[in-house]
């Protein structure tokens, strides 16, 4: 916003707000892509596991992706959650970088147009703001320090209430493994997303998530049932 206001102001010229802002998001954006491509799912797991909400971050983004695909870059840049990890989500399906650089450019020219616009449609009333947060000084960092800290602790004390509240059985791999030698008769549900393409267990069941609610008649109820959900 602030560059579109600089840019009605003349400071700065339209074509050096968008190239220049293309450019830095083609530059991070392709990077992420070539680790998605060489690491896979791998760095999807390290970028959600720094997230508030790691349990649902790896499941919300591959299956918004698997759903539209390189369409999803276009508002991308616009979703907090999926901005992160869009670029490596795409190097990960295994798509060429040129059809992923095509797409990735349009999203971005998208959202840095948007905020362009704002910021030169409202340069003085962002002006004016300014203003006021010069009078406030660091009372307004503290507020926005103080709030952001607020939100965190909440979100945090959520995870904590909601993992209190789930008491579900856990198995390791090797345990699995070895039950599944001994002949024990045990159900393997793979639940994992279409993105992930890292070998199953022998004689799993494949399902989307998504299907459960359809194809639960399916799920035996007379013998342990171990799901893969990673």
């Amino acid at each position: 916003m602030a560059a579109g206001a600089l840019a009605r102001m003349g400071k700065l010229s339209l074509a050096g707000v968008l190239a220049s802002g293309l450019l830095g998001c083609l530059l991070a954006d392709c990077a992420w892509f070539q680790l998605g491509k060489r690491r896979g799912a791998k760095i999807l797991r390290f970028i959600c596991r720094i997230s508030l909400e790691p349990d649902s971050c790896v499941r919300k983004t591959e299956n918004l992706f698997v759903r539209f695909g390189l369409r999803s870059l276009l508002v991308a840049k616009f979703i907090p959650g999926l901005n992160a990890v869009a670029a490596p989500m795409a190097g990960a399906s295994g798509v060429r970088m040129a059809r992923f650089m095509a797409f990735d450019s349009l999203g971005a020219l998208l959202w840095i147009g948007a905020y362009v616009s704002i910021g030169y449609v409202f340069t003085d009333q962002l002006e004016i703001a300014a203003s006021y947060a010069l009078q406030l000084g660091s009372w307004l960092i503290y507020f926005i320090v103080g709030s952001l800290a607020a939100w965190i602790a909440w979100k945090f004390l959520q995870r904590r209430r909601t993992l209190r509240k789930l008491n579900v059985a856990r198995i390791t791999a090797w345990e699995v493994r070895a039950r599944l030698r001994a002949g024990d008769d045990i159900v393997v549900l793979d639940l994992r997303s279409a993105l992930d393409r890292t070998e199953s267990i022998p004689g799993a069941t494949r399902l989307a998530f998504e299907e459960l609610g359809e194809r639960h008649a399916e799920i035996p109820r007379d013998r342990d049932v171990v799901v893969l959900c990673t």
